[in-house]
């Protein structure tokens, strides 16, 4: 008999996943006389007794109410209940006063703590990574985000079938299972373990789609600008701002997930600028992985904007910086520039526009709904790449049409000059070019 079900359905008895789907994320559903048809009561232990905010614009998200929560202050989470024996009598008491038919941890759970959760709290349980999944699993609309998605749920699975699932501990009957036999866990597990490496070289390619389209644009010398930044900062409106690609735009944690690219003009120059899935506070290691390929747009990109959002109090702003660059972190370092971005600035009083002055004095005050600011930043882009280029004038010969297309595509704004012998074209290149088309620079032309 399934569990009750809001946004997210978890099966009391899991054959094809805990965070298995049978409706979409986000369609809050309500029983008869308009209560939530999943009510969640909140918990987090740890030594800081954990801040619970993040984790419920997360079940917002979900589509599941949130009608309590219980925090605990202590060193680390105990190893068998999450919480102390005290706290977990708590837990119950006000669960179940608050009707709640759903409880959710702020970490990641051992199948050990979260079978004996259940088992004391008689309410199913789940874990701060099964609603990310499950939030994903709704956003995700293009094939390649489908199966990162599909990846980390099996790889989030398969680490807790033998401590979750010992209904399943029976060795299979019939033709074939004589002897010693296959446990019905151990068939499942190795059938999930297919699947995950046929997933896997699905990703592979795809990663490998990425790398020839990558070697294009780096052959073709088309500078590369990505977004990266914590859930809901306004990348998309962001995007939208600078090049009117008419990206969704909703207050929702997680509402882009597949990576969109669209070119930009600064200086006359084009760019290619990436947009792609934010990050947050635990974000669950499984889904690093499983979109690394995705992630890995951000990494390679010449020039990364840093976007946060303006409104969000100091210390917590910090804790997102970090989570952000530690979880870039986790693909390797790298050398890439990067430009901070104070987006929703519309938001912010002129006292807390002073703060983030002073606060982060190299970051560009913008609004992606208002525009404000927009013009700026496409000029700190635009100097961020000064170095790459250089001025040139050149006389190219009218036979020599492939190389004049060339200048006009990679080059800034350029004067154009009609003459008897050839077009006169003044403008700035990126350095390779540069020296490639020097044989047609005026200054080396006089001398001949």
């Amino acid at each position: 008999m399934p569990y009750p079900a809001g946004g997210l359905e978890f099966p009391a008895v899991p054959s094809n996943g805990r965070s298995g789907r049978k409706k979409p994320s986000g369609s809050r559903e309500t029983s008869r006389g308009g209560r939530a048809r999943q009510r969640a009561w909140c918990v987090a232990a740890g030594a800081d007794g954990g801040d619970l905010s993040e984790l419920e614009e997360l079940l917002l998200t979900a589509g599941v109410a949130v009608v309590g929560s219980s925090t605990q202050r202590r060193e680390r989470p105990h190893p068998n209940t999450y919480v102390g024996a005290g706290k977990l009598e708590e837990i119950r008491r006000e669960a179940r006063a608050a009707d709640a038919n759903l409880i959710v941890t702020d970490d990641e759970l051992s199948a050990r703590q979260e079978r004996n959760l259940e088992g004391a709290l008689k309410i199913p349980v789940i874990d701060r990574t099964t609603v990310i999944l499950d939030i994903f699993a709704g956003h995700a609309h293009s094939s390649e985000g489908k199966l990162q998605v599909e990846l980390a749920q099996l790889q989030y699975n398969l680490a807790r079938m033998r401590g979750l699932w010992t209904h399943l501990e029976r060795l299979g009957g019939g033709i074939g299972t004589r002897g010693p036999g296959e446990t019905q866990i151990e068939t499942d597990q190795r059938l999930a373990r297919n699947r995950i490496a046929a997933l896997s070289r699905r990703l592979g390619e795809v990663a490998g789609s990425r790398a020839t389209m990558r070697a294009e644009r780096q052959r073709n010398r088309i500078p590369t600008v990505a977004l990266a930044g914590y859930t809901n900062a306004g990348k998309s409106s962001l995007m939208n701002a600078l090049t009117g690609a008419g990206v969704v735009v909703r207050d929702r944690l997680f509402e882009t997930l597949d990576p969109t690219t669209r070119e930009m003009e600064v200086d006359g120059r084009g760019f290619l600028l990436t947009d792609t899935v934010g990050f947050i506070r635990k974000l669950p290691h499984q889904l690093v992985r499983a979109f690394g390929a995705t992630l890995e747009e951000t990494l390679r990109a010449d020039l990364v904007l840093h976007v946060f959002d303006s409104s969000v109090p100091e210390e917590q702003l910090r804790a997102m910086l970090a989570a952000v660059d530690d979880a870039l972190g986790q693909f390797g370092e790298s050398d890439q520039r990067q430009l901070l971005v104070a987006n929703k600035i519309d938001l912010a009083d002129p006292d807390r526009r002073r703060e983030l002055r002073i606060a982060f004095p190299d970051a560009i005050q913008v609004s992606g709904l208002t525009g404000e600011g927009v013009e700026e930043l496409r000029s700190a882009i635009g100097e961020a790449f000064s170095d790459r280029f250089e001025p040139v004038e050149l006389l190219v010969p009218y036979a020599d049409g492939e190389a004049i297309a060339e200048v006009h595509r990679l080059g800034g704004r350029v004067e154009r000059e009609e003459r008897a012998d050839g077009v006169l074209l003044r403008t700035s290149l990126p350095r390779v070019l540069a020296r490639r088309l020097s044989g047609y620079s005026t200054a080396l032309g006089a001398g001949r």
